[in-house]
């Protein structure tokens, strides 16, 4: 039945996106005459019926895609495997229902729109984790659709987002660990690998700053690639230092890890804090690395709402939008004397 034709049944047709037939019949800027004149006799030929509302798509689906780089993504062990369950929770409380997509590192190279909106089966989108410049623009400048980022940004590039205090965090921490009489402290990870990382070896550089504390090269030691694959190991050998604070829970296990295997005891030896309060797994690894916790919950909720919002053409909070967490004291942190 006529009803059933879609903006992609129509773009295939043509040979256009799904974008370019959704501002030709919403008579929006964007396509030349000639293109718009073309798409319209195909949509009458083809028999498509805009919605009652008037607009070019079939009508408020009460979906939200949600797109993840599939090389973050482990279903529930990974941190984002728990915020995308997060994020989930708080669209069902507002109604709404989620749609994962995976998106592979192939399209997201070549800059291909998620499949979701292939076939207009959602209302906006929420994009997790960390992308390339080049994905992000495409998404902000190609999507008609309400887009909303969760745990990214990109200072050259304007876009709605929500991201953790990472700069803030990690100021905290190494704070933390110089109030405990650590003077020689490394920071462990790769600042090119992401925009989260890059923020919290900042935080980390201005608690020494402001501590009188020279920083040195050999005080900043990756623990992946700048493709964001971790290291297996991150030590291969014996460091004078008093403490470490880690871009994440995961590499802070791994570090203490080789520090053992290297004959240092955490914490008497040296002291190792983390970020998230979060390892994949319930061994309860994760009850003794100090760290900085992250509230995925408030910021899956603030997320959720802004997009709502965005959709409904309500007034919102635009730009980067920024949850704060806090420290919580395990057991690999102790106070250190000067002998």
């Amino acid at each position: 039945m006529a009803k059933d034709v879609t903006l992609a049944d129509i773009a295939a047709k043509v040979g256009v996106s799904n974008v370019a037939v959704s501002k030709a019949l919403s008579g929006k800027p964007g396509v030349s005459d000639e293109l718009r004149m073309r798409i319209k006799q195909v949509a009458e030929q083809m028999g498509y019926i805009p919605s009652q509302s008037g607009k070019t798509a079939v009508g408020k689906t009460g979906n939200i895609g949600v797109i993840v780089p599939e090389h973050y993504y482990g279903y529930s062990l990974s941190f984002y495997g728990q915020l995308y369950g997060k994020v989930v929770r708080a669209l069902y409380d507002n109604k709404y229902y989620g749609i994962l997509e995976l998106l592979s590192k192939e399209d997201e190279e070549e800059s291909n729109a998620p499949k979701v909106l292939q076939d207009s089966k959602v209302d906006g989108l929420i994009l997790l984790g960390q992308l390339g410049e080049k994905y992000i623009k495409r998404i902000v400048s190609q999507t008609e659709l309400p887009v909303f980022f969760l745990d990214t940004y990109m200072p050259s590039i304007a876009f709605d987002t929500v991201i953790s205090d990472g700069y803030y965090g990690t100021y905290l921490l190494t704070d933390y660990l110089i109030r405990h009489g650590h003077r020689k402290i490394g920071f462990i990870g790769n600042a090119d690998a992401t925009s989260s990382i890059a923020d919290r070896f900042w935080g980390y550089r201005k608690a020494l700053r402001e501590n009188n504390i020279a920083f040195e090269n050999g005080w900043e030691i990756s623990d992946r690639s700048k493709y964001g694959k971790i290291y297996d190991k991150i030590l291969t050998r014996r460091i004078d230092m008093d403490a470490y604070v880690c871009n994440c829970d995961l590499a802070a296990y791994t570090l203490i890890q080789d520090l053992e295997e290297l004959g240092y005891s955490v914490p008497e030896d040296v002291s190792v804090v983390g970020f998230d309060d979060f390892l994949p797994g319930s061994t309860g690894r994760e009850e003794r690395i100090t760290t900085y916790s992250v509230d995925m919950e408030r910021m899956a909720e603030i997320c959720v709402k802004s997009l709502i919002k965005k959709i409904e053409h309500k007034n919102y909070v635009q730009g980067v939008q920024i949850v704060t967490g806090s420290i919580v004291e395990k057991k690999t942190v102790r106070w250190r004397t000067e002998e």
